[in-house]
Parts: structure tokens; C-alpha cells; sequence
């Protein structure tokens, strides 16, 4: 029986990518020149610092440039509050990897609502969708494509 699952997830490979062209962009800007700036990453979670919040702001359109070059795309981003210790500007930047139980049980519901001949069913952080014929598979593909769920999503292990 025909089945795929749909995930969202972040190349790790390609997020440090990420931050280490903006490391580098930040670097090389002449309105950036001595001044304390960087972006940390520790796993999935981003620190980015600066002095002013123009330059915090900057610094967060220029990763959401960097995370497009990447193969990555900016709806896995969720920007945190602003928050000003001492000279330093700090803001969080966390990237969502999987989807949690609200954003599975949305899709499930999603699917089931069309009434097509799939079944979807949650697995940890995945969904899991099978069907008797290859074209309903590919009507829930386009289904979510079409529809804004807030997260990016990927379709793996298409089988036949």
C-alpha cells in the first residue's frame, strides 16, 4: 500500500551554514566595523547579539537571506522578544524541528475533513499517510501545499 510521511525539519548542516555566512556578512559590513555582533548557535537555537537594535534587526533579515540561500525556509524561524542587557542587545531565535502534537493533530483533522481514501495517522513527530492509490497521495500533498500551517513541511519516504 502506498504511504509517505510529513515532516518538518532542519538541516543542521545547513543552518550552521547559515549563521556562518552571517558571521562572516556581519564581518565584512562597513556599518559593522568595530562593532560587537555575532550570531551563536547551540543545536537548534540561535543568540543573536549586537549593540543596537537597528543592528539586531539587520542581523535577523540578513539570516532569513542566509536561510533561503540554505535550502531552508524562514517560516522554521520563532523570533523572540528583544531583551537589552547592559550595551548588548540579545534576541532568540528558535528554529522548529518536527511538529508537535497541535500541528500533527491539525493535519490529521486536515485530511480527514476532505474525506479522501487516506489514512493519516501520528507517529512521535511525523504523520504518517497511507492510501490505496498513488493520486490520493498526491491530492494530500497538494492539499497541504496549498494550505499555510505556519511551519514548513517536507514529504519523505514515498512508497509505492
Amino acid at each position: 500500500m502506498p504511504s509517505f510521511d510529513i515532516v518538518s525539519e532542519v538541516d543542521k548542516h545547513q543552518l550552521t551554514n547559515a549563521v556562518d555566512q552571517v558571521n562572516r556578512t556581519v564581518g565584512n559590513r562597513f556599518d559593522f566595523k568595530g562593532v560587537e555582533a555575532e550570531v551563536e548557535m547551540n543545536e537548534f537555537t540561535l543568540l543573536i547579539r549586537a549593540e543596537a537594535e537597528i543592528q539586531l534587526t539587520q542581523m535577523v533579515d540578513m539570516l532569513r537571506g542566509a536561510l533561503i540561500k540554505c535550502d531552508i525556509d524562514p517560516k522554521a524561524m520563532e523570533i523572540g522578544e528583544m531583551e537589552q542587557s547592559g550595551k548588548v542587545v540579545k534576541q532568540t531565535v528558535t528554529m522548529k524541528n518536527g511538529l508537535d502534537k497541535e500541528l500533527a493533530k491539525k493535519i490529521t483533522k486536515l485530511i480527514k475533513d476532505e474525506k479522501m481514501k487516506v489514512q493519516a495517522s501520528i507517529q512521535g513527530d511525523q504523520v504518517r499517510v497511507t492510501g490505496k492509490k498513488r493520486d490520493d497521495l498526491q491530492q494530500v500533498i497538494a492539499l497541504l501545499r496549498e494550505k499555510d500551517l505556519g511551519q514548513p513541511l517536507q514529504f519523505n519516504n514515498f512508497r509505492d
